[in-house]
């Protein structure tokens, strides 16, 4: 956009926008000639209408039928003309009883976290597991399959189990898996995972006269495994999915079918969130601007929360670009601040 509208045209924007988030129906002239406090005849406001649609803020779904905000007058809305409106003190207190209350029970709390940001917002809420918490081996086992492939079992922590199938150029006994197993748990139980990546091939070449082929083999192998292992920043809790579908762009079948698959494959989240984990504040993914086409008729908005100043994960919200942004996104960001708070504490 290389000349932005005029003070006249942004705030008929501005209630252009804020009509059809609360509506999710076209904004005709007349409607805005209504809403805007403005004395403008519906011909004035049909001639800015069309140099928006000229900008390629808004556009006309259908011919007469009013005007709708495009991912772009979205963006220039966010940027530029949202009017935030904070939580009131009940909300915030709420907030933070809530994660007052869970704070000593770390999968409890995230998950509490998560429902609250659905419950605030009446979208899906998302908040990722913390980063460098919870990822220590504990244990690992091997299971033989069919077809060359091994089943690790790997336990972190306490309580997390996560399982890997690992492909192998032969069989190996069930004596061999166990020995490989022993070797790995007497000297890594207890290790970060990250030091257990690092040091596991380098300790193997400083072994490798101890032990035999195979158990140096499937060792090797059980490293890819580690490497796959996504714990640390690498799992997320989703609450609130299904109010998506009170959404009328968002309801149809098609569409509903592939958000919940993309909500299947993790990797895809998981990515959009690890771009907001340095980011300084809120982030605002309007439409494709997330970079996946299946979320093309969503927005996410996103913030990071730390531990002592280290930011070791990120929460936000997912739903349809007509979200209200004005409450959405104080929302995520006091959210962040107050989980920041009470974990400090």
């Amino acid at each position: 956009m290389t000349t932005p509208p005029s003070d006249r045209a942004q705030h008929l924007l501005r209630v252009l926008i804020q009509r059809y988030i609360r509506d999710g129906h076209p904004v005709g002239s007349r409607t805005l000639s209504k809403d805007s406090g403005l004395d403008l005849s519906p011909a004035t406001i049909r001639n800015v209408m069309s140099d928006l649609e000229d900008l390629g803020l808004v556009s006309a779904p259908h011919t007469s039928a009013g005007r709708v905000p495009t991912p772009k007058g979205y963006r220039f809305f966010v940027d530029t003309l949202v009017r935030y409106r904070q939580p009131n003190d009940g909300d915030i207190d709420m907030l933070r009883s809530q994660i007052r209350r869970k704070v000593d029970d770390s999968e409890a709390l995230i998950a509490s976290v998560s429902n609250m940001l659905s419950q605030f917002t009446s979208l899906a809420g998302v908040v990722t597991i913390p980063r460098g918490q919870h990822a220590a081996l504990r244990q690992i086992e091997f299971l033989p399959l069919s077809e060359n492939r091994i089943l690790a079992i790997l336990v972190i922590n306490d309580r997390e189990v996560q399982n890997r199938i690992l492909h192998t150029d032969r069989e190996y006994t069930a004596s061999e898996l166990q020995q490989a197993a022993n070797f790995i748990n007497q000297n890594y139980a207890g290790t970060e995972m990250q030091l257990v990546r690092d040091r596991i091939i380098e300790d193997l070449d400083k072994t490798r006269h101890k032990m035999n082929q195979a158990m140096h083999d499937i060792i090797a192998v059980a490293h890819s495994a580690m490497d796959d292992t996504q714990h640390s920043g690498g799992e997320f809790v989703l609450a609130g999915e299904t109010n998506l579908m009170d959404f009328a762009e968002l309801s149809d079948v098609d569409t509903l079918r592939r958000l919940f698959d993309a909500f299947s494959r993790k990797r895809l989240i998981l990515d959009l969130l690890d771009r907001s984990i340095n980011a300084d504040g809120v982030q605002v993914f309007i439409g494709e601007e997330s970079g996946y086409q299946i979320l093309g008729d969503c927005s996410v908005v996103t913030a990071p929360y730390q531990l002592d100043d280290n930011t070791i994960g990120v929460l936000g919200v997912i739903g349809p670009t007509r979200m209200a942004y004005d409450r959405v996104v104080p929302i995520v960001d006091i959210t962040a601040r107050l989980l920041k708070t009470a974990l400090d504490s």
